[in-house]
């Protein structure tokens, strides 16, 4: 089950190159149970997990695009020099 209010919170997320912020809030003593806490911490590390996966897939992507456009460069250099 993930908490309605994190996942908008997740699916709105923006990178923000400039700060990075991490806040820790003490357990809360309104009757919320430690496996509800426990769940929410998990979902967050699942969600940033995803984010980081799908930071480091675009990475990898770009550098492949670039090597393709690379090698391309280089057989149409090659291509027009023997014509």
């Amino acid at each position: 089950m993930v908490l309605p209010t994190f996942r908008r919170a997740v699916e709105t997320m923006n990178p923000k190159r400039d700060r990075i912020r991490i806040e820790i809030y003490p357990a809360s003593g309104n009757g919320e149970s430690d496996g509800l806490r426990r769940q929410a911490a998990d979902e967050a590390v699942v969600a940033l997990a995803r984010l980081i996966g799908r930071q480091i897939a675009r990475e990898q992507f770009q550098r492949r695009m670039a090597l393709e456009r690379k090698a391309l460069a280089r057989a149409k250099a090659a291509a027009s020099s023997k014509v």
